[in-house]
């Protein structure tokens, strides 16, 4: 495998150091835009895509174009997710790229797989999270599998499922009043404790951590694979902060730049604010802020402001965004449910309505090529039966009263 030798800014390509995940780009920030960072790989030459591996049977067989080698992975099989062809949507068929069938039911486990390998490599004490669902649960269960603490700050507005699934991995759950209060607390902890943060951690948001974005590539290497290297016009996802999206426009980039493919696919941001769609629609780098009269039965997703690395691969791809309202969500979810067997978390639906909406519109057209990224199980939205529901412990948001709850609701102690 090739070791990255730096992380570099997405928007102006200023270098930084490999310990620089925690923070935005300073130079872009000047400029008023809020840019994340991206790993640099040394040029190592084109590899040949027919020496791929068979095994392991999971993401890990694109060691070669991760930062870590399988070996040192904390690993539960996430990866190589079946391509199933559906029909009812405005396009015909569609292939979807079933994400749910991930460890913990959702893409998040991409990400979390290379961000808490890498913690454990550097011997980060702890892994940190700012979630109402996907990502704090695919942190915990990977936290758990390395033999590391967790610690997911939530709100009152998160799924009880998903806090109950993040409780039985051993994650340490707290809730603090308000959204942005998780960020002022993680903000705090990861500047003096080193804790390892796997989320976006201040604002305005830039994405995940730039390590562990670099899992989201191996979704267009497989697509790509499994497509026979021929890859389709079209792929479109959910998106809140785009760390999928960018991390699958850099996949699908190296892979042109390698001669693996030929094009690349124009991607789709199914949102709910209309941030993207408003950047795209505008010259400035940076998404506006778009405000919600009412929040989004789709809370995984319902963000007001989307990122810079979002609206780059969308710009770099030939791609658009589109916003949907919570009834096309919940029509697309039911549609797909009962035509196509898929049961899907409320937010993953918007890949389905834009597909609708979109070939409506005549965007799509017939004969095109079309994948839609499912994203996470329906069952994150259900009640969890003959379970008992495992809540989170309610904090003032600030840190002392953070750690007092640590110490003393789970007996942790930094």
């Amino acid at each position: 495998m090739t070791h990255p030798d730096s992380l570099e800014c997405i928007r102006c390509r200023e270098p930084y150091p490999l310990d620089a995940y925690d923070r935005l780009c300073a130079a872009c920030a000047a400029d008023g835009v809020s840019s994340n960072l991206s790993l640099r790989y040394p040029d190592a030459g084109v590899p040949d895509r027919d020496a791929l591996p068979g095994s392991p049977n999971s993401l890990w067989r694109y060691e070669q174009f991760l930062p870590l080698a399988a070996s040192d992975a904390m690993t539960l099989g996430e990866g190589m997710t079946p391509m199933i062809a559906v029909e009812g949507f405005g396009h015909g068929s569609i292939r979807v790229k079933d994400e749910s069938r991930n460890p913990t039911w959702s893409f998040k486990d991409r990400l979390a797989t290379v961000a808490v390998s890498w913690a454990k490599s550097i011997g980060a004490p702890a892994i940190a999270t700012s979630s109402t669902g996907n990502a704090g649960a695919a942190a915990a269960a990977y936290a758990a599998r390395a033999g590391l603490p967790c610690v997911v700050l939530t709100y009152k507005g998160a799924a009880g499922a998903i806090v109950s699934q993040m409780r039985s991995y051993g994650a340490m759950v707290l809730t603090v009043p308000a959204m942005d209060d998780r960020w002022r607390v993680l903000s705090a902890a990861v500047q003096q404790f080193g804790w390892f943060p796997t989320s976006p951690f201040f604002g305005p948001a830039i994405g995940s951590n730039p390590i562990g974005i670099e899992g989201y590539k191996t979704l267009a290497y497989e697509i790509a694979e499994q497509s026979d290297w021929n890859p389709p016009d079209w792929c479109i996802l959910p998106v809140c902060y785009g760390d999928a999206l960018y991390g699958m426009w850099k996949g699908f980039d190296e892979m042109i730049r390698w001669g693996w493919i030929k094009k690349m696919p124009r991607l789709v941001a199914a949102e709910i604010s209309g941030s993207l769609t408003a950047a795209m629609e505008s010259r400035n780098d940076m998404p506006p802020v778009v405000s919600r009269n009412s929040k989004s039965i789709a809370g995984s997703i319902d963000v007001t402001q989307g990122t810079f690395q979002a609206h780059a691969a969308l710009r770099q791809s030939g791609g658009m965004a589109i916003t949907l309202a919570d009834d096309d969500l919940v029509r697309a979810r039911n549609k797909l449910a009962t035509g196509s067997g898929l049961s899907v978390e409320t937010a993953s639906a918007a890949a389905f309505a834009a597909v609708d909406m979109l070939s409506a519109n005549d965007v799509i057209k017939p004969g095109d090529d079309v994948v839609a990224i499912l994203t996470a199980s329906g069952l994150k939205d259900f009640g969890v039966a003959r379970i008992e529901p495992l809540g989170a412990m309610d904090v003032a948001p600030d840190l002392d009263s953070v750690l007092r709850a640590l110490g003393e609701h789970y007996d942790y102690h930094v």
